[in-house]
This record gives C-alpha cells, structure tokens and sequence, in this order.
C-alpha cells in the first residue's frame, strides 16, 4: 500500500480531509506514500465551513490507487454515478477501499458492504442501518476491518482508521512513528466505543491514569483487576465503572491490547523465540500468545515477523 487516492465530493468535511491527508503525507522514516485528491471534475470544489479547495485530479486516479478512500461530505446522497461505479471498480481490481463517517454510505450505495460489518459516525447508524438491511452495522465501534474493505467512525475516528490499516500493512513501527509526529496514541482496537462518558486521563494527571503507566511496566506478568483496584484506592466494582467511562473497553480488553502492541513491538525488533516473546507480555506460551495474536490481529506471530522484522 503506497499509493492513495481520496474521492472528495462537493461539501467535504475538511476536517476528516485533514486528517487522511496528515497520515499519508511524506515523512521521514516512514514508506513514501503518494497521496492524491480527486474529484468527479477537476477544479474548484466546495468544503466546509465556506471554504474552496482547487482539487486537481479526477476520478481516473481511482483507477490505479492501492487505497481508496471515501471522504465524509455533507450528505448521504451526494455521490454522483461515476463516484459509485469508480469505487465498485477499485474493489473489482483488488484495491483497498474505506470511507470512515457518512464516507461509508458511498461504500455502501456502491454494494461494497453488503453482507459485511460496517460502522460509521454514531449519529447516523441507524441510517445506514435502515437504508441498507443487508450490513451489520456495528455503531459502537471505532473501525471495522473487513480484509480488503474498511469502515470508519465519525471524526477523529478517520485517523484510528488509517493508522490501523498502515499498521496492518507496514507494520507497528511504522504506525507508531507516525502516531509520535501526530502526538496521537498508535493504536485504539477497532471495538472500542466510538466515544466515552468522561475524559479519557491524561498519563501523570490522576490515580488511574498513574494505574495505566505502572500496568504498562508490568505486561511481563499477570495483572489482576482486582490488584488494579487496589493500586486505584477503589472498590473492583468502582475502578471498572471508571475505568470504562474513561477509556471506553473493559481492563481485559485494555490489556489485552497493551500486551499484544509490546508482543508486535518484540517481533519487529528483536530475534527472540516465540515463546520468550510471549513470556516478556504475560502470556504463558507461544500457543497462547498465537490464539490472542491471531484472534485480534488475523495473522500468526510468525507471520507477523516475517513480515515486519526489522533485524538481521
């Protein structure tokens, strides 16, 4: 995945624009990324608030593109018939496609979704839901992977999104080298909700979030909610209502993530055997380390190091 084409109709988001455009800009240390914009006809092109952006390609950069993106606009129904077929051809040749918010009605006007997990921006699920019966909208959730076609939420979830998908085809490092110059967090799970009931803690700003560090330094060995709690100065019954609302996933599941991002940061960058990888996260074996790796990242560990190893 090295070139990226986005389809921008008349009332962009800029915002979401903004954001897929910072993601695969050029950078040092990371794959050069070719990222064009297009459009159904060359030339000016409405975006919001009031503003007008000159898009100079059409819609045949769709054509070649290894990623192609839907945008979110204004509407649900903005999406001209060249848009539709242009997108529905991408898939056809193999090319990755996504939309994150309204992005993922084109998607779906174009039959990319059908039978297929979708999300989209939690305002407008029940939308998508009703408009097209035949996907599974997933409206809590941050993006959905289905191999060769990706959904996003609304806003800043666009940026979950493509992080993840450069994750996926380049690499942790990768992401995470672009993550640090966006001073964004490399990596959110997919099923994490779209949105949480109070501030996710700042590291350093209150008790939890000085929980969430040490845990952090402690992934070499089990770790107990119960033993969380504590360290929280609350009840277990009060840290896991809190620590919900603020990160949106349960302490399973954060940790779950936070030992599979240090499993595939050792992968990379270290000849380790598997089973001493899976020690260092606090997994029991290799066989253990394999079943959670593969449940939640598609691949093998093995497989994973083949493809993102970094030594020698």
């Amino acid at each position: 995945m090295r070139t990226v084409a986005a389809y921008a109709p008349a009332g962009t988001i800029s915002f979401g624009l903004s954001l897929v455009a910072e993601v695969f800009q050029p950078r040092a240390g990371v794959p050069d990324f070719v990222f064009e914009l297009c459009t159904d006809v060359p030339g000016p092109v409405a975006v919001d608030p009031g503003l007008t952006l000159v898009v100079e390609h059409g819609l045949d950069r769709l054509a070649s593109a290894d990623l192609v993106l839907a945008l979110p606009g204004v509407g649900y129904d903005a999406w001209s018939a060249g848009s539709v077929a242009a997108f529905r051809a991408a898939a056809d040749r193999g090319a990755l496609v996504a939309g994150h918010c309204v992005g993922a009605f084109l998607l779906a006007t174009a039959g990319l979704l059908d039978g297929r997990r979708a999300t989209t921006h939690w305002r407008f699920a029940d939308r998508l839901a009703s408009r097209f019966p035949e996907i599974e909208v997933r409206a809590d959730e941050l993006y959905v992977d289905e191999g060769r076609v990706l959904t996003g939420a609304g806003a800043a979830a666009g940026l979950d999104m493509c992080l993840h998908l450069i994750r996926r085809e380049h690499g942790a490092a990768v992401a995470t080298a672009i993550a640090r110059e966006l001073v964004v967090p490399p990596h959110r799970e997919g099923g994490q909700a779209q949105y949480a009931t109070a501030p996710v803690p700042v590291a350093g700003g209150d008790r939890l979030a000085e929980v969430l560090d040490w845990a952090c330094g402690q992934l070499h060995r089990p770790l107990a909610v119960d033993e969380l709690a504590r360290r929280a100065l609350l009840s277990r019954r009060t840290f896991i209502r809190r620590f919900r609302a603020a990160t949106g996933v349960s302490p399973g599941a954060w940790l779950i993530g936070q030992r599979l991002r240090r499993a595939e940061e050792l992968l990379e960058t270290t000849d380790w055997p598997l089973d001493e990888v899976a020690r260092q996260v606090g997994y029991a074996s290799a066989a253990v380390l394999r079943e959670q790796f593969v449940r939640r990242r598609g691949v093998p560990p093995s497989e994973y190091r083949r493809a993102f190893g970094t030594r020698d």
